[in-house]
């Protein structure tokens, strides 16, 4: 759209200004939010498909170049140039990227910090882009148990704490961790008796449950049973969204416990769209607004992630008194599949990548040195994930047995709360003379809630849905650094100042700023997972193009934005000129100028998926 049209969409910057400031205040209004995303539906509707014929090479560099053209969806339809036939990647004008790589892989890898054991200097802390409130509580950071529990011999003497009332020594033990909680109950026996009290584990079972408080330890007798049988895999329910490396696509996952059966189980969470097609926008023919109502559900019929309280690893190691003297095992098998199913899987647990290995591994250009998470996505622990299927490395299982000793822990204390790692592989004819192959190594990892936690000055932070024609609905990680503002004060109502003038200054001042960063945690052929799908460097002044003025995106603010493009198998991508619309803090819409249509997304809203129904 030249700049001729787009004054007649909307009221561009230069307008407003020559407005009058009635004009200015009503154009400018802060739009409603919209309803929560959908939630999950019990209809059923198949996604839409894209196929691909990869070149050969790898990353983003040269190779053959082929002529693929994705299948087209003759639903939707395109004002400009159509995206889906693959030599118009080259033929849309690319933006400069070079401070959007710069910001993934050198100063904003480390936004969310790091605790990880090697090369530990505590006035790093001051130089990471914001400022770390708090260190991981990973399991790894809670083991102060000796390395050999005989070790421990206690003083046959009383000590002085049983001397206090019983609710004191409860209280006092509410501020230990599970371990050190075990480590208390070997000390005597009327320890013992208050170190396994059910007050003090059921506050750290319902601790590892958000948005899921259980009422009893079923199928276990205590609380404090039902804990040990699941530890040291809390973390999965705490932080319950897992996204995965696997081929361009990856996997994104809900992980809950199931109060019912005891077990915490983990589904692949889908997106379909109850309505396909598009039309020309009213206000410029030439641009066509694809339709979005999408479903947000779980795929039931089979977890992707199932431990069970009576899994061959308790089975195995008993149901020990303390968990400071139970064994430690790194891989677990899981029950997920029947008696006739050749399909095998096993949990693993990982270990990050200290300060050392990571140096010099995060690459500038896909795949990034085979890091997981990749740089665009802030994280605490990385480690080395998979080789994507567009490489020669993809499929090797001696890959997979060369670098096991760099990811799999050994201790307790080497095991990462925030990566693990499912194998899966198939078994062909009898239990001993089978045939073992196909196998697979997936990498999940977790995101830090202050990542997709919406707050007042960072409204659109949070998990979202997307729409991406032929290749369906992708789920998206919409995140708003913080920026270096110094000791910002709060903003406060002024004497004689109206609440709507008041909020209404809180956005421009406070909202309408910074960076915002859509981030792909499940991909496509084209722009895989893990890579930005789109980016506003500001939502400013700087950033600000007008208010639109025609439905159905009237009064929405329109900020500038570089679109995320690339051939099948991510190969010459590039970023093109596009167009951000803050519909609400609910709903967005990505104007692709150069071709001609516009998208929508969506939050969802994953704590409705924690309770089993």
């Amino acid at each position: 759209m030249d700049e001729e049209g787009r004054g007649r969409v909307w009221h561009t910057k230069s307008t407003i200004t020559n407005n009058s400031s009635d004009d200015d205040s009503s154009s400018r209004k802060k739009t409603a939010r919209d309803n929560e995303a959908s939630g999950s539906g019990s209809k059923s509707e198949s996604e839409s498909e894209s196929v691909s014929a990869s070149a050969s090479g790898s990353g983003s560099g040269s190779g053959p170049k082929t002529g693929t053209i994705n299948v087209h969806n003759p639903a939707v339809s395109y004002g400009g140039i159509d995206p889906e036939i693959e030599e118009n990647v080259l033929v849309i004008k690319s933006v400069p990227a070079h401070d959007v790589r710069w910001d993934a892989t050198n100063d904003r890898r480390n936004l969310l910090g790091s605790d990880l054991d090697d090369d530990v200097d505590e006035d790093e802390d001051d130089d990471l882009d914001v400022p770390i409130k708090r260190r991981s509580t990973s399991a790894a950071r809670r083991d102060l148990s000796p390395a050999n529990p005989a070790s421990i011999n206690p003083s046959p003497a009383a000590t002085p704490l049983l001397d206090l009332p019983s609710e004191l020594i409860d209280a006092i033990l509410s501020w230990l961790t599970p371990l050190e909680l075990a480590a208390v109950s070997l000390v005597c026996h009327a320890l013992r008796s208050h170190a396994h009290s059910d007050a003090q584990w059921k506050r750290h079972v319902l601790s590892n449950l958000p948005g899921n408080r259980i009422t009893s330890p079923h199928p276990c007798k205590s609380w404090y049973e039902l804990y040990i049988s699941h530890d040291p895999y809390w973390f999965l329910t705490k932080h319950k969204i897992w996204f995965c490396d696997r081929e361009l696509t990856g996997q994104m996952i809900v992980v809950r416990y199931d109060e019912r059966r005891g077990c915490i189980e983990g589904y692949q969470l889908v997106s379909t769209r109850n309505k396909e097609g598009s039309e020309p926008w009213l206000a410029d023919q030439d641009v066509h607004i694809h339709y979005f109502e999408p479903t947000v559900k779980l795929h039931l019929d089979k977890p992707i992630l199932q431990l069970n309280v009576d899994s061959l690893e308790n089975l195995i190691r008993g149901k020990s008194s303390s968990l400071v003297v139970r064994h430690f095992y790194s891989e677990q098998p899981m029950r997920i599949t029947n008696g006739t199913d050749p399909r095998f899987t096993n949990f693993l647990l990982a270990k990050p990548l200290g300060k050392s290995a990571l140096t010099g591994r995060m690459a500038n250009e896909f795949p990034h040195g085979y890091i997981w998470p990749p740089p665009a996505i802030p994280a605490r622990h990385r480690v080395t994930g998979q080789p994507a299927g567009v490489h020669p490395l993809a499929t090797s299982i001696n890959y997979t047995r060369s670098t096991s000793a760099m990811w799999q822990p050994r201790t307790r204390s080497e095991a990462s709360d925030q990566i693990f790692r499912i194998r899966q592989w198939m078994e062909m004819g009898p239990p001993t003379l089978g045939v073992h192959f196909a196998e697979e190594v997936v990498t999940y990892s977790t995101l830090d809630p202050v990542l997709y936690t919406p707050t007042a000055e960072k409204p659109w932070r949070g998990i979202w849905v997307g729409d991406y024609s032929g290749h369906g609905c992708e789920f998206l990680l919409i995140n708003q650094p913080e920026e270096d503002n110094g000791d910002e004060e709060p903003l406060t109502r002024l004497e004689g100042e109206t609440e709507a003038e008041f909020q209404e200054r809180f956005a421009q001042e406070r909202v309408y700023r910074g960076r915002l960063e859509a981030i792909k945690l499940t991909g496509d052929a084209n722009v895989p997972r893990g890579e930005y799908t789109f980016v506003s460097d500001d939502l400013g002044e700087d950033g600000f193009i007008g208010i639109a003025r025609e439905p159905p995106f009237e009064g929405a603010r329109v900020v500038k934005s570089k679109g995320h493009i690339a051939h099948m198998g991510f190969y010459n991508d590039r970023y093109i000129e596009s167009q951000l619309l803050l519909l609400s803090y609910n709903r967005l819409a990505q104007y692709w100028v150069g071709f001609g249509h516009i998208s929508y997304f969506e939050r969802v809203d994953i704590d409705q998926f924690l309770i089993p129904k």
